[in-house]
């Protein structure tokens, strides 16, 4: 969440902001009126425990002389009944408050193009070339069936729909994928981290995924559980309510988690293939820095996903999300998106977001100054890559007219084979 400064003395800009995301500003009038009734409820209660406190050096007066304090006790108590009244009408304006100034989203960072949707982002930077074939290019689902490498028959009948299953070849490269991420980022600096998928709603609200995407995620009620839709839910908690010192900082963390999503509103998007799923493989990268650090920190989060793409030899672009576009939480957003000539468009593989201390403050993560003093340190993601999309670019920017596709020569190592052909069965017996 951001700075409640905000909403008491920097109205201005947070309407501005609001406005720029196109959130509705009459949450602001009713977060006004909360923090007035339970500012006024406080200094009523001050103003009774003065007359309280007035009441008792009286009484102690009339006990050292002797005489009948009775009375005054009993309009003691009445002041204790009131205190007690006032209290409590504080935790309901207390609680109404942050319930609602948790819906409210982070202030997009200056630099963030501002527009209604994905139609005002801009494309930053290209790299690598389109390639031509001298055939039509397979879409990856016409691919993966000739080769045998995802059904999805099977997971149909096992979980539903937007489910698959990863065979011979195909689950190998899934594992080649993400093994090739932990270890390039973990050479890199980065620590591994292998968190919970489970995770209490605390740990959601922490991260700024709760209570707003609450219809995205799947709940185990009997339990209070959610499976986590990415990993940087875990690793937005790592540090929670500690402080770090100055000198420990930055930390990089990469972790490999399943994710789960249950794609609530995508209904008839995306139906073939891979692209959007309810379940898929995922390396994140996360950060926690000095707050003058995490936009230089940012865009080199930006290159290490970058530097996996081009390894791999796919052909990418980097592209800035305007305010319309951008997550809740974050203050700026890189997509960096793939190539699938098969589809004929770009999809998005990497989301690297910028949060500033959005989720610090909601997870109380603060750091100490070599001077003593503490602030909030500000938190950075971003997936290091999500393996779905990364599939399908190689299957479709790789593939030769036979249908078999050329495993990219990083990989081969992970691999051990240079192409995916008919049947495909792992050599080494999986």
């Amino acid at each position: 969440m951001i700075d409640i400064a905000y909403l008491r003395k920097k109205r201005d800009v947070l309407e501005d902001a609001l406005r720029k995301r196109g959130y509705p500003l009459d949450i602001l009038d009713a977060l006004t009126e909360l923090d007035s009734k339970r500012r006024e409820v406080i200094t009523e209660a001050n103003a009774l425990r003065a007359k309280k406190n007035e009441i008792s050096r009286r009484v102690g007066e009339l006990r050292r002389r002797g005489e009948d304090a009775s009375h005054l006790l009993e309009e003691a108590r009445k002041y204790d009944r009131l205190l007690a009244e006032l209290k409590e009408r504080e935790k309901e304006y207390d609680r109404k408050f942050w319930e609602l100034w948790a819906h409210v989203p982070n202030i997009p960072h200056e630099s963030v193009p501002v527009g209604p949707d994905e139609s005002a982002n801009v494309v930053v930077r290209e790299w690598g070339e389109r390639r031509e074939f001298p055939f039509k290019p397979k879409p990856h689902w016409e691919l993966a069936e000739l080769l045998g490498i995802l059904d999805w028959k099977s997971a149909s009948e096992m979980a539903g729909s937007r489910f698959v299953t990863y065979k011979g070849l195909g689950a190998r490269l899934e594992r080649a994928l993400i093994n090739y991420f932990l270890d390039t980022h973990i050479g890199n600096g980065y620590t591994e981290v292998f968190p919970p998928i489970l995770v209490k709603p605390e740990a959601l609200y922490a991260s700024g995924h709760l209570p707003k995407f609450h219809e995205e995620m799947y709940y185990i009620h009997e339990d209070d559980l959610y499976l986590i839709p990415t990993a940087e839910v875990p690793l937005a908690n790592l540090h929670r309510g500690q402080v770090i010192p100055e000198e420990k900082l930055p930390l990089y963390y990469v972790a490999y988690t399943p994710c789960f999503r249950r794609e609530a509103g995508s209904h008839g998007r995306d139906v073939r293939g891979i692209i959007r799923m309810h379940q898929f493989n995922k390396v994140e990268l996360f950060k926690y820095t000095r707050p003058e650090d995490s936009y230089e920190e940012h865009e080199r989060m930006v290159r290490d996903a970058e530097r996996i793409l081009q390894a791999l030899g796919i052909p990418y672009r980097v592209v800035l999300l305007s305010t319309g576009d951008m997550g809740f939480a974050a203050a700026k957003t890189y997509d960096i998106e793939v190539w699938a000539p098969g589809l004929g468009r770009w999809l998005e593989a990497s989301s690297v977001s910028n949060v500033e201390d959005f989720q610090a403050r909601r997870a109380n993560v603060k750091m100490r100054r070599k001077d003593g003093k503490t602030e909030y340190v500000h938190m950075l993601n971003g997936s290091g890559l999500a393996t779905p999309r990364v599939f399908i670019a190689i299957l479709e920017n790789f593939q030769r007219e036979d249908g078999s596709v050329v495993v990219p020569e990083v990989l081969r190592p992970y691999m051990g084979v240079d192409v995916i052909t008919y049947p495909s069965r792992d050599p080494r017996g999986a």
